[in-house]
């Protein structure tokens, strides 16, 4: 699986759209570490979890 993610990314959470937008803070291996706007700091598997990048505008 190719993992499309890299320091400084802004990411969403489809299943929780709550979280806000997260930027993502490092990638390990399948492990995605995204700090969300209303959640917090989330250590992400992204082979359990589909994030979706935000493109720049």
């Amino acid at each position: 699986m190719l993992i499309d993610f890299e320091p400084g990314d802004y990411v969403k959470n489809p299943a929780n759209l709550n979280w806000g937008v997260g930027q993502v803070q490092s990638v390990i291996g399948n492990k995605v570490t995204v700090n969300f706007q209303n959640y917090g700091k989330m250590v992400i598997n992204i082979d359990n979890v589909t994030l979706e990048k935000i493109e720049n505008e």
